[in-house]
């Protein structure tokens, strides 16, 4: 099989997988918005038993999943905003939760298409690089 072909296959892989994530976020996305709009407020009960650190989950998070939808177009920035934030969403859930130190599975979801994105953009890297020489 040849790299570029592992490539197409890898690249796919990572998108489907990734249009998941980013399917289960927007709509996680859309329940809180609809309870915000529903009320007219958020609701103050939600929230007041996180610590400030812990708000730092969602975003880490947020913007993990943010990575992958920029690896549609950018396969190297993306995979590595994706891989970024996931580990910075890992080590802020053990830090903040220091009890309970395990991710929650859909923190684990999010890194293998960012993961696979980074090694799809390097083997175009590697394939470039050797079509130059």
């Amino acid at each position: 099989m040849t790299t570029k072909r592992i490539r197409k296959y890898i690249r796919r892989i990572a998108k489907l997988w990734s249009i998941v994530i980013i399917g289960i976020t927007l709509l996680i996305l859309i329940g809180y918005a609809g309870n915000w709009g529903t009320t007219g407020k958020i609701d103050p009960y939600a929230m007041e038993n996180y610590s400030p650190v812990e708000n730092l989950i969602p975003i880490t998070l947020g913007l993990s999943v943010l990575g992958l939808g920029i690896a549609w177009r950018w396969e190297g920035l993306g995979g590595a905003m994706a891989v970024i934030f996931h580990l910075a969403t890992l080590a802020t859930h053990c830090w903040a939760l220091s009890p309970r130190p395990y991710p929650y599975p859909v923190t684990v979801a999010v890194a293998p298409p960012g993961i696979l994105f980074l090694v799809s953009w390097a083997l175009s890297r590697y394939a470039e690089e050797g079509n130059s020489s």
